[in-house]
This record gives C-alpha cells, structure tokens and sequence, in this order.
C-alpha cells in the first residue's frame, strides 16, 4: 500500500482541514464544534511524485462527557497502531494544553518505534508562527509551524515526512480506479455494523444511537480476489427532519457518494419494515444509475419472521 500517515491530537486543532489540504479536497467534514470527526478517515496524497496514504483522526479526548470518548480514542489508537509516520498537531494560537501534554506523552513512548512530526497549526501569519517554539518542551523535536487554512508551511512539512519514508513505493491502484460499493440508508440501519462484519474489525464506531456516523468512509478491502472500496456513509433522513447544520453537510457526503458509487447497497431494517425515506433512497440511487442491492438488516430481531409480502 505504500507509506501510511495518521494525523493525531486533541480536538478542534485542525486535523480535518490539515487532512483535506493534503488530500486536495474537501472529503472530511469540518466544523468549529470539537468531536466533529469520529472514525478514521482515509485520503491519498502526493509530493514530488511521492504517493501516500493519510488518516484524519477524531480529537483524543479524556474525562470529557461525549459519549463517544471510548470509541473515538480506539479508532485513534488504531489509526496510530497503522501508520508508518504520525503527525502531530497542536494549535500554536491557544498554546500547550494539558491534553497536548497527554497526547505527546503517549507519542514520546512511539518516537523509537516510527517517526513522530510535531506540527504546529494556526500560524496564519509570521508573528503567530514565533510561538510555535513553546511547543520544543513537549519533548518531540522542533515544531513545524503551519497554517492548515491558507497553506502556508505545508511544503515544508510535506518536505519533512516524505524524507522520512523509507520508499517512494505507491499505491497499487488510485482511488478513483476502484470500484466503490457505496452502503445508504436511513440512519441507524446497520451499515457501519455491516461494513465491520465484511472486514472482521471494528473499523468504524457502531452505538444504538443515530447519526452516529458522519462523513462517508473508505475502507479499502479485497476479497475472492478483486480489490474495491467499502464506503460507509450517514443516514438519510428526510430535509424537513434536518435540523443542524453539521447533519446537512452529512447527508451531502451521503448524496456525493451515491452519485460516485458504482454499486449502492440498501439497508432496510427490518423492525420498522420499508418506511418512504427508503424509498426516497432508492429513487436517488435509481435517477443516478446505479446498481443497487437491497439488503434487510437487524431479521434477528423480528418476532414474525414470515417472508409472504
């Protein structure tokens, strides 16, 4: 697969942003709101003819009350167990926190193991960037200041990882090569439950709770030898039912990654039977052309398991 980066710290200091300058798109969801990223998310980037793999990363959080604490710190933990090369960012606005101090004491045990790059983030202009030299005490090396939003920096950061591979090797097939297998419904119809079961890991965050996943997730996976992608997706729920604006940027990705699918697979949950949004999904995956399977989730959970219509 060639090399693999994971970018990791505390919420809200600008992964997904750093994430999608380096991707070159808008894939991963950002927002003010810390918590915003949960699973692990993938994109494929390239410097100097240098191809690699990037993981955006929820923020590692601890004693916080979201609910999603535990899960979002093992996806985070996972992403940091796969990576070739981590980097670290902080916010050189608000400065050292006790969460970065946490996060660079987990990091500092790995330093032996791969490469750690601490990234200093929000350096918007030259005199912010000075403060970057504070975060030397973490105890990771000389930060690198960035700035994430306007880009400034990141050729020099870009400069630094690719130094630090240990080859230029690329990724067999590009994204936009494989076949992608996109899984919609609506929300809490068993699809992150599905992709997990397909690849026997927890790869993305399953709770009862709905809207639990936000943005749409790659999964790279192979299997009866043909190579594609699993894409996990939000829920759709009806526009009128929409209320925040982060839920509405989720059901966009949702909509993107049916009309980017070659093949859509339907979740019906079968305690509530077929209801009008999931024909609403359907019609959006019949204008677009897609082909379509139809998959009945949660049976062992229906009482009268009868199969006359």
């Amino acid at each position: 697969m060639g090399n693999m980066v994971a970018i990791v710290g505390r919420p809200n200091v600008g992964k997904s942003t750093l994430f999608n300058r380096l991707v070159e798109s808008r894939k991963a969801i950002v927002n003010e709101a810390a918590g915003t990223t949960r699973d692990r998310h993938y994109g494929f980037a390239q410097w100097n003819g240098c191809e690699f793999s990037v993981i955006d990363t929820g923020g590692w959080v601890e004693g916080s009350d979201d609910v999603f604490e535990e899960a979002i710190n093992k996806q985070v933990q996972l992403a940091i167990d796969e990576a070739d090369v981590l980097l670290f960012l902080v916010d050189v606005v608000h400065g050292i926190t006790d969460l970065d101090q946490k996060v660079a004491s987990r990091l500092r045990r790995l330093n032996d193991q791969r490469p750690v790059l601490l990234v200093a983030n929000k350096a918007d202009n030259y005199e912010i960037g000075m403060n970057a030299a504070e975060f030397y005490k973490l105890g990771l090396g000389d930060p690198v200041p960035i700035s994430a939003i306007n880009g400034s920096g990141t050729g020099d950061l870009l400069d630094k990882l690719v130094s630090t591979f240990n080859n230029t090797e690329n990724p067999e097939k590009e994204l936009e090569e494989l076949p992608r297998y996109t899984i919609v419904g609506r929300p809490n119809a068993g699809k992150s439950s599905l992709i997990n079961a397909f690849i026997g890991e927890e790869r993305h965050i399953v709770t009862d709770i709905a809207g639990t996943t936000r943005d749409s997730l790659y999964t790279r996976f192979n299997k009866f030898g043909f190579d594609f992608y699993l894409v996990d997706t939000a829920g759709i729920r009806k526009k009128s039912k929409v209320t925040e604006d982060l839920e509405y940027y989720s059901v966009m990705r949702s909509i993107r990654s049916i009309e980017n699918a070659d093949v859509c697979i339907l979740m019906i949950d079968a305690t509530r039977g077929i209801e009008s949004q999931d024909m609403n999904i359907f019609s959006l995956v019949q204008k677009n052309k897609k082909g379509l399977v139809v998959c009945v989730n949660k049976w062992d959970l229906v009482e009268n398991k009868s199969t006359e219509a």
